[in-house]
C-alpha cells in the first residue's frame, strides 16, 4: 500500500481546495475580529481630541464673573475735609459699603515658553504608549491562533493515518477471512482483527470530535467560517535554522513599547523645561458696577458705571525650581526602568530562541530515525503477514506488529508537526 507523507497529502488537500486556511490568513482573521483592535480607534480619536483641547489654549481665554459685597470699611474724606466741604454747600456722601460689580476678563497668550507645544507632544507619546501597549496584547493572540491551527494540523494527520491503519486492518480481516472459509484458520483470527478495526474506527470518531471542536473554537477566535482544508506549512520553510546577529527583533511591539516610554520621558522632560519659561500676554478687563475707577465721583454720586482697562502682561513662575530636581530625577528612574524592562525582555527572548532551537533540532533528529523504524516496522509487519498465512505465528503478533508500525508513523508525523509548530512559534518569538 502506498503511503503519502505528512506533507505531500496536505498539499494535494490545499490543491483541491483553493479556500484552504493557511496560517497568516487566520492570524489577519483572528487580529481584525479579536475586540482589542477597535481600541486603536478609540485610542487615536481621544489622542486628537486632547491635542485640539491644548491647541485652543492660543485662544482667547474669557473669564465672566459677578459679585455682591458688603465692606467693613471703604475710601473716604477726612473728616476735616468733610467738614469744610459741607461749609461749602457740597454735599460728599462717600463711598457706599455695598458694592456691585459684573465683570467680564480676556486674556490672550502671545508667548508662553512652548508649553502647550510640549503638552502636546506629551499627549501623543501617551497615546503612542497605549498603542504600543495594545499591540502587545495583541501579538500575543498570534501564540493562540498557532496552537489552535497547529492543533488542527496534528489531529488531520492522525485522521489520515488512523485510515490507512483500517484499510490494513480491513485487508488482513478479508484475508483471514477467506482463510477461515477454506479452513486454513480459525474464526477467532479473523474477529480478532475485525475487534482492533472497530477500535480504530472508535478512534476515529474521538479524534473527529476533537478536530470539530477546535475548529469551531478557531472559527470563533477568527470571526468567521474555517471548516475548510487547512494549508500546512512548506516543509522547505524549515530546511536551517535561521541566522540572526542579534536576539530580539526591532519589530517586537514589546520593544516598541518600551521605546515609546523612553520617548514619553524626553517629552515630560520638555514640559519640565517650559514650567521655568516665562508667560506673555495681553488682557483686556471690564466690568459694570459700582463703584468704577473715578472714587471721587462714585463717592458724591452712587451709581453704576462701565469700566475698563487694556495692557500687557509678563509673568515669571519659579515655583517649578522647588521640584525640578525630584522631577527630573523622577524621569530618570522612569528612563532606567524602561531600560531595565528592555534588557529583561531581550534575555528572556534569546533564552525563548535556543530553546526553541534545540526543540527543532531534537525533532530532526528524532524524524532522522523515525524513518528508519518505520522501515524497519513496515518489515516486520509484512514478514508477519507472510507468517501468519503460513500458521507459524497467531493474529495476535501480526495486530501487535501493525500497531507497532502505525504507531511508529504517527509519531514520525507528530514530530514533523512539532517541529513545524516550534518553527512558527520562533518566528512569534523574533516577529518575522
Amino acid at each position: 500500500m502506498k503511503r503519502y507523507s505528512l506533507l505531500a497529502f496536505l498539499l494535494c488537500l490545499g490543491l483541491h481546495a483553493p479556500m484552504a486556511q493557511t496560517l497568516d490568513e487566520c492570524y489577519e482573521a483572528a487580529e481584525r475580529n479579536y475586540p482589542l483592535i477597535k481600541r486603536y480607534d478609540l485610542i487615536g480619536k481621544t489622542n486628537a481630541l486632547d491635542v485640539k483641547d491644548i491647541a485652543k489654549g492660543w485662544l482667547p481665554q474669557v473669564t465672566a464673573s459677578a459679585q455682591v459685597t458688603y465692606q467693613s470699611d471703604v475710601t473716604s474724606w477726612p473728616d476735616q475735609m468733610k467738614q469744610m466741604l459741607a461749609g461749602m454747600g457740597i454735599d460728599f456722601k462717600g463711598l457706599r459699603r455695598d458694592q456691585y460689580r459684573v465683570a467680564l476678563d480676556i486674556q490672550q497668550t502671545l508667548y508662553d515658553g512652548v508649553a502647550m507645544k510640549s503638552r502636546q507632544e506629551v499627549v501623543r507619546r501617551m497615546g503612542e504608549v497605549e498603542e504600543a501597549q495594545n499591540a502587545v496584547s495583541l501579538h500575543a493572540i498570534r501564540q493562540r491562533v498557532c496552537e489552535m491551527y497547529f492543533g488542527v494540523l496534528m489531529l488531520d494527520e492522525q485522521l489520515v493515518l488512523n485510515r490507512d491503519l483500517q484499510r490494513l486492518l480491513q485487508g488482513n480481516e478479508d484475508k483471514l477471512e477467506a482463510m477461515y472459509r477454506r479452513g486454513t484458520a480459525a474464526e477467532s483470527d479473523f474477529l480478532s482483527v475485525r475487534a482492533e478495526r472497530l477500535v480504530a474506527m472508535q478512534v476515529q470518531t474521538n479524534l473527529e470530535n476533537q478536530r470539530e471542536t477546535l475548529v469551531r473554537l478557531l472559527s470563533l477566535f477568527c470571526g468567521r467560517e474555517t471548516t475548510n482544508p487547512f494549508q500546512p506549512p512548506l516543509k522547505g520553510e524549515t530546511n536551517s535554522l535561521p541566522h540572526r546577529e542579534g536576539w530580539g527583533g526591532p519589530l517586537r511591539p514589546e520593544l516598541k513599547a518600551i521605546d515609546s516610554q523612553l520617548r514619553l520621558a524626553d517629552a515630560q522632560e520638555k514640559v519640565l523645561r517650559s514650567a521655568l519659561m516665562p508667560r506673555l500676554g495681553l488682557f483686556a478687563q471690564g466690568y459694570y458696577g459700582y463703584p468704577g475707577y473715578n472714587l471721587f465721583e462714585d463717592m458724591m454720586r452712587h451709581r453704576w458705571s462701565l469700566n475698563g482697562m487694556v495692557g500687557v502682561r509678563l509673568s515669571w513662575n519659579i515655583g517649578a525650581l522647588y521640584t525640578r530636581k525630584n522631577d527630573r530625577a523622577r524621569l530618570q528612574l522612569q528612563r532606567e526602568t524602561a531600560v531595565n524592562n528592555r534588557d529583561v525582555f531581550l534575555f528572556n527572548n534569546k533564552l525563548e530562541q535556543v530553546q526553541e532551537d534545540e526543540e527543532i533540532l531534537r525533532y530532526r533528529k528524532l524524524m532522522a530515525d523515525d524513518d528508519e523504524i518505520i522501515a524497519l516496522r513496515q518489515n516486520v509487519r509484512k514478514a508477519a503477514e507472510s507468517k501468519l498465512q503460513h500458521g507459524i505465528i497467531d493474529t495476535n503478533d501480526l495486530v501487535r506488529e501493525i500497531n507497532a508500525e502505525n504507531a511508529a508513523r504517527v509519531s514520525r508525523s507528530m514530530h514533523e508537526l512539532e517541529m513545524l509548530h516550534q518553527v512558527y512559534n520562533q518566528r512569534i518569538t523574533i516577529n518575522e
